[in-house]
Formats: structure tokens, C-alpha cells, sequence
């Protein structure tokens, strides 16, 4: 079955709001907000979704 979220664990992005190149740790799916949340690895306390997250541009 092919996953539908965007990242991987491992796969570097960048956050939107700050612009950090930050590694995701773990990712979860919450089926009532129906979207994915992500740990990094940098700051394992706090999660975020999608839309804060972006693919690393090289």
C-alpha cells in the first residue's frame, strides 16, 4: 500500500516559517484532522504538519 504523505523518516526539509533544514524523525497520521504530523529529529518535543514543512531545495 503506497503511503500518501509527503516525507519519510530520514528525508530533510525545511521548515516554512523559519527556513531551518531540520530531519524528520517520525511521522504519524491523525485520522481525525486527516492529515499527517511530523517529528524532527532536531526538536523530538514539538510536531508539525504538512504545510509547515517544505522539500529541500538544492
Amino acid at each position: 500500500m503506497k503511503n500518501k504523505n509527503k516525507f519519510q523518516e530520514n528525508d530533510k526539509v525545511t521548515l516554512k516559517t523559519t527556513g531551518e533544514t531540520v530531519t524528520i524523525s517520525k511521522f504519524s497520521y491523525v485520522p481525525n484532522m486527516k492529515r499527517y504530523s511530523y517529528t524532527i529529529k532536531e526538536n523530538p518535543q514539538t510536531f508539525y504538519f504538512e504545510e509547515e514543512l517544505g522539500q529541500l531545495t538544492t
